[in-house]
């Protein structure tokens, strides 16, 4: 959204003169006409910053007590003082009490576009550092090609122009963030911040005054709702937040007011609001722990993200990603990876999902001995995902195949076989057979043969 700057000027023409050449220049506007409507924009929400008239008829206090009252409750706040009476000694009084400048009327447009436009450039710096940072080692798209992250992606592609309230469920470590912010970078509001509150990092005091802000003594501490002003308020783990916040958020979703923390004046904004939940909600109303009636706001229209082990024919786009965006932050070539690397990494179960694979792809990398960096081989992976491959991996293996007649330990070594190669593809019984070298039918077959489930589910 627009940067805002709040018009204070005792003249109606001069409001809308100046109205009318910031708004030419993209800016969103606000306009008071003495210090009382002034204080109650400022505490309604934060500008950007505020173009102050010295002489205000008719106001409690003049220009330059108002710019001191405003500092008191926000410092941060830059003002831009403008008169038609000014002289040396007011510019100066005024840069003393903290404005950024001063303009005399009557002022050229360019003049006053080009200090306005001076006047916001940290608040527009700060709201660009805030994205880089809030965007460092984040994804910002789904990868792979499979049938679950495409319906996935068709949805979300669907709804981020329609500005609806989405709930992002799944399993941890599936990319429920990553979701969110792509449904943002696809919505009118793409330009505008994307905040994220994450419940099950706080406290349930702490929930309250990041969400909502807080006032004491006069001194207003904008919270994210207020920093998401025109943009996206993500609510992670939405399950964690307390019964009391959720009321709270209720008011929120219905008419964009709520107030802060230790204030009785309500904020106005404008939000989209997104949610994600990796528990059953249904299974938290029925404990208590979650309102029915905000899990109906949040939940018009769901999304869910398929684990890990519901997409393995992803994991080689993933692990391609991986490879290459790391060597890259290391400034070195993106090596390769073996077959049996590859069918190793499809097979495990994965139960940290999306997140356990940039892990263990990631510590690979740096572990991986510079004369082996080229290409990674099984026996380079972690154990952890070598050591749920089955009874086929390890010395025990040997020693009971070695104990065993010919026939007994070939049928053991086919049943596991099969039985890590059905798990890397899904299920899958054609791609199986395909990748093997068998026809289907024989397939069939020699599963029933050795005992294992036969999963035709999974068939194409």
């Amino acid at each position: 959204m627009a940067l805002e700057v709040l018009i204070v000027d005792d003249e109606a023409d001069i409001r809308d003169l100046v109205s009318g050449v910031l708004e030419d220049e993209g800016y969103a506007v606000r306009v008071a006409a003495d210090s009382t409507q002034t204080l109650d924009a400022v505490e309604e929400r934060r500008p950007s910053m505020v173009l102050l008239d010295v002489w205000l008829q008719g106001s409690k206090l003049d220009g330059l007590q108002l710019l001191q009252e405003i500092k008191r409750r926000d410092s941060t706040i830059p003002v831009l003082m403008i008169s038609g009476h000014g002289n040396l000694d007011t510019a100066v009084a005024a840069v003393r009490e903290g404005a950024v400048d001063f303009i005399e009327k009557p002022f050229e447009a360019e003049r006053l576009i080009y200090l306005v436009d001076r006047a916001t450039e940290t608040e527009r710096l700060r709201r660009e550092n805030e994205t880089l940072r809030l965007q460092v080692g984040q994804e910002d798209q789904l990868h792979g090609n499979s049938v679950a992250i495409n319906s996935v992606r068709a949805t979300l592609k669907r709804v981020a122009p329609t500005g609806s309230r989405v709930l992002i469920s799944g399993p941890p470590g599936v990319g429920k963030e990553i979701a969110a912010r792509m449904i943002h970078q696809w919505s009118p509001r793409a330009r505008a911040p994307f905040i994220v509150l994450s419940a099950a990092m706080m406290s349930p005091e702490r929930v309250e005054e990041e969400l909502f802000g807080s006032e004491a003594e006069g001194v207003v501490r904008p919270g994210l709702l207020e920093h998401a002003h025109g943009g996206t308020l993500f609510l992670d783990e939405i399950a964690d937040m307390p019964l009391t916040t959720q009321a709270k958020i209720l008011r929120v979703l219905t008419d964009q007011s709520y107030t802060r923390v230790g204030g009785q004046r309500p904020v106005k904004v404008d939000v989209r609001v997104l949610s994600a939940t990796s528990r059953n909600l249904q299974d938290e109303i029925a404990a208590g722990r979650f309102r029915e009636d905000l899990f109906y706001r949040l939940n018009v229209v769901p999304v869910r993200l398929p684990s890990l082990r519901e997409r393995r024919e992803d994991i080689p786009e993933l692990v391609s990603h991986f490879l290459a965006r790391f060597a890259a932050e290391r400034r070195l070539a993106a090596p390769g990876i073996s077959e049996e690397a590859m069918a190793a990494l499809q097979a495990h179960d994965w139960p940290g999902n999306v997140r356990q694979l940039r892990n263990i792809i990631e510590r690979t990398l740096i572990l991986a001995p510079g004369d082996r960096a080229s290409c990674i081989e099984v026996d380079l992976l972690p154990p952890e995902i070598l050591d749920n491959q089955g009874p086929m991996s390890g010395a025990s293996t040997t020693m009971a195949i070695m104990g065993s007649p010919l026939r007994e330990a070939r049928e053991s070594f086919e049943r596991e076989y099969l039985k890590i190669q059905i798990r890397r593809f899904s299920g899958n019984i054609s791609r199986t057979a395909s990748f093997i070298g068998m026809e289907r039918s024989a397939l069939h077959r020699k599963l029933k043969a050795l005992g294992i489930g036969d999963k035709r589910e999974g068939e194409e």
